[in-house]
């Protein structure tokens, strides 16, 4: 259950648990991350038929345009009840997997681009869009996993027993909000 991993110990009190709390995630990283693909598809299109500018490059502008609004969605609605008390290590976290999602989505156009010759509007859009598929998996996966952990129960995990790592991590917490 390391690193936000969801399980009984990543559950905040009071939320859904189980199956019905992975659903409704999905849902909400599902509504942020279709606004973030019109955003992505729609930057990318606007910048192509505006600029002179390589395919791959304006894919990286839209790529990097649709991040930050994601980032925003994501910690605002998706996960607006996780761990709020690192927001820089949550940023700069949120940055790498998003780099590597980068890589993942524009690596896939460059291929369909420059490897298969590629390079009409619908390939592009279709070579894009599959990018954006392959990464968004990756990203659902590293982001719910490191960037936007869980809050730790507070008290009991199994059989009624305080976990050293829940208490120490409650105990953390509270000192930080007492200082902050």
């Amino acid at each position: 259950m390391a690193h936000g991993s969801a399980g009984s110990s990543g559950v905040s009190p009071g939320a859904p648990s189980g199956p019905k709390r992975i659903v409704r995630e999905l849902a909400r990283f599902g509504a942020v991350g279709g606004a973030g693909l019109l955003v992505n598809l729609g930057v990318f299109n606007l910048v192509r038929h505006l600029t002179d500018l390589q395919v791959v490059r304006a894919s990286v502008i839209a790529t990097v345009v649709s991040i930050a609004f994601n980032y925003v969605g994501f910690r605002y609605f998706t996960y607006r009840d996780r761990d709020k008390s690192g927001r820089t290590k949550e940023l700069t976290l949120f940055l790498l997997f998003s780099a590597v999602g980068l890589v993942i989505e524009n690596g896939l156009l460059f291929a369909a681009t420059y490897g298969f010759g590629w390079d009409s509007p619908l390939q592009s859009n279709v070579a894009k869009f599959v990018g954006i598929g392959i990464a968004t998996l990756f990203r659902f996966w590293s982001y719910r996993s490191w960037v936007f952990r869980a809050m730790p129960v507070q008290g009991a995990v199994g059989g009624g027993e305080s976990s050293p790592t829940v208490a120490g991590q409650a105990r953390k917490r509270e000192a930080t909000q007492r200082v902050g």
